[in-house]
């Protein structure tokens, strides 16, 4: 699988910083970002930031790319909303296996526990992996209420 076109960002304060590193990442790959927010460290609160940001990515028929402090919270929120497959991701294999396994379409990160490096190669783990289908599309069709 090749780079998406576009990718969707969205992030609370305290994943601000790696949210704006990930944009540079991307926009360094010539992919299209379209950034939700939030847009500085002030203290907001993260639900309706990540609303906005999974409308976009359904919207858009795109990946999106959430972070919060560990972003637990963010995937949470993101995977109230139909439609939406967020994956914690904090490893190499965690990125693969969310495509491969999960068909996610959105991943999660936290600012606060995640080196900017390791975010990076997580990120292009993530968007270029191939969902497996097979017997993980049962599964995933699954999720859906």
């Amino acid at each position: 699988m090749h780079p998406p076109a576009r990718v969707v960002l969205a992030s609370d304060h305290a994943g601000f910083t790696l949210k704006e590193a990930i944009k540079k990442h991307l926009s360094a790959q010539k992919i299209d970002v379209i950034d939700v927010g939030t847009f500085s460290e002030e203290s907001v609160d993260y639900p309706a930031i990540i609303r906005k940001g999974c409308a976009a990515v359904l919207e858009q028929h795109c990946f999106g790319i959430i972070f919060g402090g560990s972003g637990n919270g963010e995937a949470m929120a993101a995977n109230k909303v139909r439609g939406i497959r967020a994956a914690l991701v904090y490893s190499d294999e965690t990125a693969k296996l969310a495509r491969q396994h999960n068909d996610a379409n959105v991943m999660s990160m936290g600012g606060r526990l995640t080196k900017v490096s390791d975010a990076e190669r997580f990120t292009d783990i993530f968007l270029t992996t191939d969902f497996e289908g097979g017997r993980h599309e049962r599964r995933v069709k699954d999720l859906e209420p």
